[in-house]
């Protein structure tokens, strides 16, 4: 029995949670609210996929930050400059998922619920 590429999707998904990659698991769902309204088990996957991924990142700028703040403190300009570069990058990556998702909220999922609303 194959699977149909939705249901590849969904168990992919399920997968790269289990491997810790959430960046893969986004991919992944995101294919599935392609082709359909999600589930409510798809909905969760969507969730958990996009908070693990601006999790990471969040963690990252909240050290990074403080190793920026410690580098000032000693007068490091030299590191401040690089350690801000960088910061700029993590930030740049959140914008960037952010950006992903809200997207994906309008263009897909937010409308097929105010259709679902409508009907209920």
């Amino acid at each position: 029995m194959s699977l149909s590429a939705r249901e590849h999707n969904v168990y992919m998904a399920k997968l790269a949670e289990q491997a810790e990659r959430y960046d893969e698991m986004v991919e992944f769902v995101e294919k599935v609210s392609e082709t359909d309204e999600l589930s409510l088990e798809e909905c969760n996957l969507l969730s958990v996929a996009y908070k693990n991924v601006i999790g990471a990142r969040r963690a990252s700028w909240r050290i990074i930050s403080s190793i920026e703040q410690k580098e000032e403190s000693r007068g490091n300009e030299d590191h401040v400059k690089v350690i801000k570069d960088y910061k700029a990058k993590i930030e740049a990556e959140l914008t960037r998922i952010c950006d992903g998702i809200l997207k994906l909220l309008d263009s897909r999922l937010v409308r097929t619920g105010k259709r679902l609303l409508r009907v209920l």
